[in-house]
């Protein structure tokens, strides 16, 4: 099948570029575009840090964040058309991207532990909802 827009969720870990050499193989053939989407960390989730200094830890995570997928695409052997940074639940801003971006394939991560456990959990809450093809690639551990 020849797929035209992919969209695959990333994460600030090394597994990601499997997952973009994976699409980068699918997309080849096809020129297909590629787009990366990924969630912001949240300073929130570290509780121990005193409230004023949110917003740095906030801006550092997203400076951070920007860097990763900046590094992931100069290191492709493609063009990356887009990189987006979600915040809050995966599954709502793949869903709202394939809807308006023309996605047409979404590939995920199949890890059951470290960040991909967030992804794979997203995962089902996806493929139930998806109304496109959704590839779920195993990840070594």
């Amino acid at each position: 099948m020849a797929y035209a827009h992919l969209l695959v969720a990333v994460a600030v870990t090394p597994e990601s570029q499997q997952l973009l050499a994976k699409a980068i193989d699918i997309a080849r053939p096809f020129n297909a575009r590629i787009t990366l989407i990924t969630l912001a960390s949240d300073p929130e989730l570290y509780n121990q840090l005193a409230a004023p200094m949110m917003e740095n830890v906030r801006n550092m995570l997203q400076e951070e964040t920007e860097q990763f997928l900046r590094t992931l695409v100069d290191n492709a052997d493609y063009p990356v058309a887009q990189t987006l940074i979600a915040s809050g639940e995966l599954t709502e801003h793949i869903l709202h991207t394939t809807r308006t971006q023309g996605v047409d394939l979404v590939i995920c991560g199949n890890h059951n532990q470290s960040f991909f456990s967030r992804a794979a959990c997203a995962a089902k809450g996806i493929v139930q909802a998806s109304e496109v093809d959704v590839l779920l690639v195993p990840l070594g551990e």
